[in-house]
């Protein structure tokens, strides 16, 4: 039986309308949500190896704005890049041409979170132009460094792994539902026992929606290689940081330092929540984006 939902209701009484767009040559998945005649429109950028439901809980508590909910490239329901890296500049380059095709080039907020934090923050240093920007749990400083970096060299050594491997057993390595509930179980902060019943549901569910082997490891590489502080002083848009004192991607103390590196920024800390803001506080993190916006 599958767990429920905490905002099934609340996203219920959202419209919302799914589509396709082709964005430099290959079919982008979409999910919008909202009114159509919202005077404010956001588009939102999922983080690593999620696609546009990992959100969807924040999404549930903005009713009013018009929400715009991409896979990513290679990702969820979107084909991956036919002929560039999925790296830093071609999701960069992606954003830019996405919000060209949907005519929202200069109009629409950006929001990411995690990995999603690195692209946006890398297509406004890059030029896209935006009105504000919002990151939520913003990888904040080199995934190789600080007290962190023990972590993240175990999740190099399993992307290698899978990466090593013949083709078949390799796929399974990274599909490993063993290794998608130790990342979850690590992540997850809250004692709430039907919340973490429920996001293990949704990590089992949408963690391994991906199109190949290939482009994985590429974003992989990607997400371990850059972060948000190389971009920051080029983000001149005003840009609000959404961060967990329990991070343990990016500790609290970084992100501290992190937003004196913007031109234009303020911090909104959300205690007692790590790195799963959007799942265990989104009406914390809805809260701190509509006053932003306000």
């Amino acid at each position: 039986m599958s767990t429920p939902a905490p905002h099934a209701a609340l996203l219920a009484a959202v419209p919302r309308r799914e589509r396709a767009v082709e964005v430099l040559g290959a079919r982008t998945h979409l999910v919008e949500y909202g009114p159509e005649e919202a005077a404010t429109t956001l588009v939102v950028v999922h983080g690593f190896r999620g696609d546009h439901h990992g959100l969807e809980p924040v999404v549930a508590r903005l009713p009013q704005l018009r929400i715009l909910a991409p896979d990513l490239p290679g990702f969820g329901q979107s084909a991956p890049f036919p002929d560039r890296a999925h790296d830093i500049d071609g999701y960069a380059a992606w954003l830019a041409a996405f919000l060209e095709a949907e005519g929202l080039t200069g109009s629409a907020v950006l929001v990411g979170h995690s990995f999603g934090t690195i692209v946006v923050s890398a297509a406004v240093a890059a030029g896209t132009p935006t009105p504000a920007v919002v990151l939520v749990n913003p990888i904040g400083a080199p995934a190789l460094s600080g007290p962190r970096g023990l972590l993240t060299r175990g999740a190099v050594a399993f992307y290698r792994l899978g990466a090593v491997l013949p083709e078949k057993p390799g796929f399974a390595v990274l599909r490993s539902r063993l290794i998608t509930r130790v990342m979850s179980v690590t992540m997850a902060k809250t004692r709430d026992k039907g919340l973490r019943r429920w996001i293990h549901a949704e990590h089992d569910r949408y963690f391994s929606g991906f199109a190949n082997r290939d482009m994985l490891l590429e974003a992989f590489r990607a997400s371990v290689s850059h972060d948000v502080s190389e971009f920051a002083e080029r983000v001149t848009p005003r840009t609000l940081l959404v961060a967990a004192t329990r991070d343990d991607i990016t500790p609290i103390e970084v992100q501290r330092r992190l937003v004196t590196r913007f031109p234009d920024a303020r911090l909104v800390e959300v205690a007692d929540v790590g790195h799963l803001i959007h799942y265990e506080k989104p009406a914390e993190a809805a809260a701190a984006i509509a006053e932003f916006l306000a």
